[in-house]
C-alpha cells in the first residue's frame, strides 16, 4: 500500500486531500486509481487508511476509512550531530528517522567545515525535514523526526536543555560502554530514561576544549568500539545501540477508529 504524508491539521476530517508534490507523485509516478487504498501518515502518531475518491490534475481526494494511533517511543532520543561534509548529513537524517530519533539538531563545531548564514541554515533545515518525511513514508513510522536549523555548540548549550541520559561519543581514555551508563541510570532510577541525547563530533572529532565543555555540562563519554568510525557511521551506530537498549518496551497501537 502506498504511503503519503500530510501534517496533522490536514488529517482531521473524514476526507483529506493530497496536493502539491504528494499529489503529483501519486498521479504521475505511482499512477494511483480511483478506489485504490493508500496510507496517510501525519507524523504525530496517526495512520489513516484511505480510499481514493476523486482526482484532478492538482489534487487527490481521499476518504478516510480507518484511523489508528501509535504511542511515541518510550525514550525520546535527540541526535546532536556535528554537520559533516558533502551529503553525509542527508544520509544521517534519513537513517536517524528510520531508527526512531525524535529530533536531530545539526551542530556547528570548531572543526565543522560546512558553515551557514541565516538564510541557508533555514533552507538546509527544510531540505533535511523533507528527507525525514520521505523516510517515514518509506519505513512506515507514524512519528516524524523533527529537524532543527543548524546551531553552534555553545548556542545549543546556552538553551540549558536537560536529558536524563546525555551521551557523548568519545575517543578519549575516560570513555565507557554506553550500557554501563544505561545500567547505572536503571539502578538509580528503577526505570529506563525517557529522554536521551547523543553528541556526535565532526571529522577529527570535537576539539579538546569542546569535549571538556560538554563533559562539564554533564555529557557522559562513551565508546563506539575499537575502531574509529566516520561521523555518519558513528551516528547510526549510536542510535542503533540506544534503540536496542531503550525502546524495547514500546507498546503497540492504542487507538483504532473507523470513519
Amino acid at each position: 500500500m502506498h504511503r503519503f504524508y500530510l501534517p496533522p491539521e490536514q488529517c482531521r476530517n473524514a476526507t483529506v486531500e493530497l496536493t502539491g508534490d504528494e499529489a503529483h507523485h501519486s498521479l504521475r509516478v505511482l499512477r494511483i486509481q480511483i478506489g485504490e487504498r493508500v496510507t496517510v501518515l501525519d507524523g504525530a502518531g496517526h495512520e489513516l487508511i484511505c480510499e481514493v475518491r476523486a482526482a484532478t490534475k492538482r489534487t487527490v481526494s481521499l476518504g478516510v476509512l480507518h484511523q489508528s494511533a501509535t504511542p511515541p517511543l518510550p525514550c525520546q532520543i535527540t541526535l546532536l550531530q556535528a554537520v559533516p561534509k558533502a551529503k553525509a548529513m542527508d544520509y544521517i537524517v534519513q537513517k536517524a528517522t528510520e531508527l526512531g530519533a525524535a529530533r536531530v539538531v545539526p551542530i556547528l563545531s570548531e572543526r565543522t567545515v560546512v558553515q551557514f548564514d541565516g538564510g541557508s541554515a533555514g533552507d538546509k533545515a527544510e531540505k533535511w525535514q523533507q528527507i525525514a518525511i520521505e523516510s517515514i513514508k518509506q519505513c512506515g513510522s507514524p512519528w516524524l523526526t523533527r529537524i532543527e536549523p543548524p546551531v553552534t555548540l555553545k548556542d545549543f548549550l546556552a538553551r540549558r536543555e536537560k536529558f536524563e541520559l546525555p551521551l557523548l561519543a568519545s575517543l578519549q581514555e575516560d570513555r565507557r560502554h554506553p550500557r554501563e551508563f544505561i545500567q547505572q541510570f536503571r539502578d538509580e532510577s528503577k526505570r529506563l530514561p525517557t529522554t536521551a541525547c547523543v553528541w556526535i563530533g565532526p571529522e577529527g572529532d570535537f576539539s579538546p576544549a569542546e569535549m571538556n565543555l560538554l563533559k562539564a555540562e554533564g555529557a557522559l563519554p562513551v565508546t563506539l568500539g575499537r575502531l574509529v568510525l566516520r561521523s555518519d557511521t558513528a551516528a547510526i551506530y549510536s542510535l542503533s545501540v540506544l534503540n536496542y537498549e531503550l525502546q524495547h518496551s514500546a507498546g503497540g497501537r492504542h487507538l483504532d477508529s473507523a470513519k
